[in-house]
C-alpha cells in the first residue's frame, strides 16, 4: 500500500512562476546559485540556499542562514508572490526535455512509509547533510522541494494521472536550460480519491529516485514531532512530505562519471600495465561505453575501452555488478588508491548532462584520467533497493530535475 494525500499547498501565482521556480538546492553550489538568482528577487533559491542573501564569509550552516531563508519564504507570502490553496489538493507534473517527457502525479507520501521501508531508499545519506535539510524543515516548518519517487509502472495508475494532461495546465513554462514544465491541479474531490485508491491498492512499493537527504530529514522531522505531541493522530501535517510521483518507465538516468586528479604515483605506462590485470584495454572507437560492463577511459588525450576480465565480479550479485562497482573494486581501488570515493577529494564527479566533452576538459584542467559509465536502469536502481543494498555512492543522475517552488507543503 502506498499513501498519496492531498495538501494545503503554498504556491507562486502564475504571473510569477518563471521568476519564482528554481533548480533543486543540491544541484547548484552558492556560487552558481548567486549568479542564477542575481537581479530577481523572486527565485526560490534565496529559500533554499538563503546564503545567497548574506556575505560569502558567513558559513552555510550558520543559524543566520536558516533564518534568513525563512525571511525570504514568510517575505514572498507577504508579497503576495505565493498564494494559498482554498482547499487540498493534487497535481500532475509534466518535464520535457528534447524528446524525453515523464509525467508523474504531486502530493504528499507518508512519513510512516519511509521508516517502515514501503518506500525503498538506494543509497546511504550523509549526517551533515541531513542535519543541514533536517533544520532547513524546522526553519522554514515547510518542505520546500519535493522528494523524486518512482513506482513499477500500472497502466491503470498511470493512465489516471495522464488524464489530467487533457486540461489547460496552471503553469506552462520553459526555463534557461530549455526544459518545458507544466503543472496541473487536480481540485475534485472524487478524482483524488480515486487517485489515492489507486495508489493504496495497484502499488505496492515507492522508491527513492532522489531526493534521500530530504526523505530522511522529512522523516526525522516528523518521528520528533510526534515525539513532542501528546496529542498525536497520525493525520498532522508532519506525517507527510512533498513528493513527486512517476512510473519507472517514463524516467531518464544519465551517466554518472568519474574523474581523478592523479594516478597514485604511476606514469601512464605503468597505470595502463596494472590494468592489464582485471581489464582488457582497448582503443576507442568512440567516447561513450559501447554496452553494459563497458568503461570509457580518457587518458593523455585519449579515449579507450575498458572490459572486464572474466571472473572479475559475481554476475549475479545486483551492487557488485554494476558498472560504478567494477570499476570502484577492480580499479579505483586497488590502482588508483581511492578506497572512499565519499571522502577522497582526489576524484569528482561529473552528471552526464554536462556531455563527455566535459572530462576531456577536465583532464585537461588538471585532471589526470577520466572515466565515462554507462547509466545505472531503473530495473538495476529497483532491484538493490528490493534487496535492502544500497548503491555505490554516484551512481544515477537523473534528468530532468524537478524544479522547486511549483507548490510547497507548509506543515502547520
Amino acid at each position: 500500500m502506498s499513501t498519496v494525500k492531498p495538501f494545503l499547498g503554498l504556491r507562486p501565482r502564475p504571473e510569477f512562476i518563471s521568476k519564482v521556480a528554481a533548480f533543486p538546492y543540491d544541484v547548484v553550489n552558492s556560487e552558481e546559485a548567486r549568479a542564477l538568482a542575481e537581479g530577481n528577487p523572486y527565485s526560490f533559491l534565496r529559500v533554499s540556499k538563503p546564503e545567497i542573501n548574506l556575505d560569502p564569509s558567513v558559513h552555510i550552516y550558520d543559524e543566520l542562514v536558516y533564518k534568513t531563508g525563512a525571511d525570504q519564504l514568510r517575505r514572498l507570502v507577504q508579497d503576495g508572490v505565493l498564494i494559498r490553496e482554498e482547499a487540498p489538493a493534487l497535481y500532475v507534473y509534466s518535464q520535457k526535455m528534447g524528446d524525453h517527457v515523464q509525467v508523474g502525479l504531486v502530493g504528499c507520501a507518508a512519513c510512516e512509509e519511509y521508516d517502515n521501508d514501503t518506500i525503498k531508499k538506494h543509497e546511504f545519506t550523509r549526517a551533515d547533510k541531513e542535519e543541514d535539510r533536517v533544520r532547513h524543515v524546522v526553519a522554514h516548518n515547510a518542505h520546500t522541494g519535493p522528494i523524486f519517487l518512482a513506482y513499477r509502472s500500472v497502466p491503470e495508475v498511470d493512465r489516471l494521472i495522464m488524464d489530467t494532461t487533457r486540461e489547460t495546465p496552471l503553469y506552462d513554462f520553459t526555463n534557461e536550460d530549455g526544459i518545458t514544465h507544466k503543472l496541473w491541479i487536480i481540485r475534485d474531490r472524487a478524482r483524488q480519491a480515486e487517485l489515492e485508491r489507486a495508489f493504496a491498492e495497484k502499488v505496492p512499493t515507492l522508491y527513492v529516485a532522489d531526493g534521500h537527504h530530504r526523505s530522511a530529514s522529512a522523516a526525522r522531522v516528523g518521528r520528533a514531532r510526534k515525539a513532542a505531541n501528546p496529542c498525536h493522530t497520525g493525520q498532522e501535517e508532519y506525517n507527510f512530505f512533498l513528493a513527486v510521483l512517476f512510473p519507472h518507465t517514463q524516467l531518464k538516468i544519465m551517466d554518472y562519471n568519474r574523474v581523478v586528479k592523479d594516478l597514485n604515483g604511476n606514469t601512464p605506462a605503468q597505470f595502463l600495465e596494472k590494468l592489464s590485470e582485471k581489464w582488457t584495454v582497448t582503443p576507442a572507437a568512440t567516447p561513450r561505453p559501447a554496452g553494459r560492463h563497458q568503461v570509457s577511459m580518457y587518458l593523455e588525450g585519449k579515449w579507450h575501452t575498458l572490459t572486464p576480465k572474466e571472473g572479475t565480479f559475481p554476475e549475479g550479485d545486483p551492487v557488485r555488478s554494476l558498472d560504478v562497482s567494477i570499476l570502484q573494486e577492480n580499479l579505483l581501488a586497488p590502482v588508483l588508491g581511492i578506497a572512499d570515493p565519499r571522502r577522497d577529494n582526489r576524484i569528482d564527479f561529473v552528471g552526464g548532462i554536462r556531455g563527455l566533452g566535459e572530462l576531456e576538459r577536465r583532464v585537461a584542467g588538471g585532471f589526470a584520467v577520466a572515466f565515462a559509465m554507462n547509466p545505472t536502469s531503473m530495473d538495476e536502481l529497483m532491484a538493490i533497493a528490493d534487496s535492502g543494498n544500497t548503491m555505490p555512492p554516484k551512481s544515477t543522475w537523473f534528468e530532468p530535475k524537478l524544479r522547486d517552488a511549483l507548490v510547497i507543503h507548509s506543515l502547520d
